[in-house]
């Protein structure tokens, strides 16, 4: 038994109303737009048989489409509705006149240029729009002197004479003309402010006429191909005041100069001594009978004589000793090029002289003092003649004991390098070999040994060393720095 397509199918293919697919054929100029009103809202997403012949812009809010011929050919354009379905399909036609031909080719050559517009208006060619770009404008100019039939309207966009002004602004900023400023009113660059000289308002016209592009020329001036031409100072107008006077000297410069003393001292001392010397007897080396002295050696027997041997062992003396110690002493100070600055540290250690009724107090000072007097060369180098003297104490005996360095000289150092300005190195050794510790003391009545067994050593070596580096640098404003001396002492505010 055979059923309808429609039960099939599940439904009623009667009720199916699909809308006819429209064909249209259009015939578009190259240079002339033309505009198609639709009756539907369609997709926005259009089949373009050759996109290399034609381009369309779309406008949905309106239901329009805008179509403009790039080449000569043949096309085709489909419509789809919002659903999807084909609703209309154009056959176009993109033919080449003479102006038609010419807007191609302008588009070919300065299409890509910002702010043109090219086409066909009242039967003419046409360029017209904003440059945004000032360098473009001689291109613009050299491709339309080929073409004397166009019409050119073209203008410099606002916001790039605005651009232009503010690099004039900055350029007479660097050459010390913060005073002038400028404005672009009525497509002329205005300079005003006041200068001190006339030298400097004729400085001021030379940068920004430096700055001008080529001038557009307006419909009256234009004509045969030309549009532009070179700029001039016509287009600036100068308001620069003159207000004699001179200019105030400028701050003299600064140097901040520090100077580290280093001082490096080692001490090492090594004893190693044996010594052997037996006494016979306590009292001049005499045969006593008795009782014998306590802690000697004795043989007796009973009824006979009795001898004593003192110190009958070696003595053995072994020491050694090393000691390390650095000492580093940091002056800064701030002044001006070829006035002298001194700084000074001083310490004052108080001890006592004398004993008894003779007792005296006294003090012992120690510190530090620079003397400098810098002048500032060439190429940033700083001359500088220097005098530090650096006191500082030795141990920690009483009375105490000082130890002199001193630095006089002068010497050119490059801004912001360091230099060894001064320094001294000694070495100190000494050995001594079976030296007696009891020798000449005693007197006559000393008693007499045996023998004397005595081998010894002693080694002593002393080195010190110091050295003074000096760093100058030139600098605009003696706050420069504060913020290391800041982090240095973790001062909060």
């Amino acid at each position: 038994m055979l059923f309808p397509l429609s039960y099939v199918l599940g439904q009623d293919t009667s009720a199916q109303t699909s809308n006819p697919i429209q064909e249209k054929e259009v015939e578009v100029a190259i240079g002339i737009d033309h505009i198609e009103k639709l009756d539907f809202d369609y997709h926005t997403k259009l089949v373009i048989g050759n996109e290399q012949l034609l381009k369309v812009i779309m406008v949905p809010a309106k239901r329009e489409m805008i179509f403009r011929g790039i080449k000569p050919g043949k096309t085709t354009v489909t419509v789809r509705d919002n659903v999807g379905d084909v609703r209309l399909r154009f056959t176009i036609t993109v033919t080449a006149t003479g102006k038609s031909n010419v807007v191609s080719e302008l588009r070919e050559l300065i299409g890509d240029v910002e702010g043109l517009e090219i086409g066909i208006k009242g039967g003419k060619v046409f360029v017209g729009g904003e440059i945004v770009v000032p360098n473009d404008i001689g291109r613009v100019s050299k491709v339309l002197a080929n073409y004397p039939e166009v019409l050119t309207l073209i203008e410099m966009s606002p916001q790039t004479q605005r651009v232009i002004a503010k690099k004039m602004a900055d350029e007479l900023a660097r050459n010390n003309l913060k005073d002038v400023s400028v404005r672009v009113v009525n497509k002329a660059f205005w300079l005003e402010g006041v200068v001190s000289s006339a030298e400097k308002k004729n400085l001021a016209m030379i940068i920004a006429k430096a700055y001008l592009p080529p001038k557009i020329l307006s419909l009256s001036e234009s004509g045969e191909g030309r549009f532009a031409a070179p700029s001039d100072a016509s287009d600036i107008i100068d308001f620069i005041g003159v207000n004699e006077k001179k200019d105030p000297q400028p701050a003299p410069k600064l140097l901040k100069i520090s100077s580290q003393f280093v001082e490096l001292s080692k001490s090492y001392n090594r004893i190693f001594g044996f010594r052997w010397a037996p006494l016979m007897g306590a009292d001049n080396s005499q045969i006593s009978i008795g009782q014998t002295k306590a802690g000697d050696v004795t043989t007796q027997s009973s009824g006979t004589l009795s001898a004593t041997i003192s110190n009958l062992f070696p003595k053995l003396n072994s020491a050694k000793t090393a000691g390390y110690a650095r000492v580093i002493q940091s002056a800064m100070v701030i002044t001006r090029n070829e006035k002298p600055a001194t700084i000074t540290k001083d310490t004052s250690i108080p001890f006592s002289l004398g004993s008894g009724d003779f007792t005296r107090a006294s003090t012992a000072n120690v510190g530090l003092t620079m003397n400098i007097e810098p002048r500032i060369l060439e190429e940033e180098k700083v001359e500088m003649s220097v005098n530090i003297s650096i006191k500082l104490q030795v141990g920690s005996s009483s009375p105490p004991v000082t130890t002199n360095n001193s630095v006089n000289t002068t010497l050119v150092i490059k801004s912001t390098e360091s230099a060894a300005i001064g320094g001294v190195v000694q070495n100190q050794s000494t050995t001594d070999y079976d030296a007696n510790p009891n020798a000449g003391s005693g007197g006559e009545d000393a008693p007499t040994p045996l023998f004397n067994l005595n081998r010894s050593k002693a080694y002593v070596s002393q080195k010190s060393q110091y050295v003074i580096f000096i760093t100058p640098e030139i600098i605009e404003s003696a706050s420069v720095g504060t913020e290391e001396i800041r982090k240095k002492f973790r001062r909060r505010e």
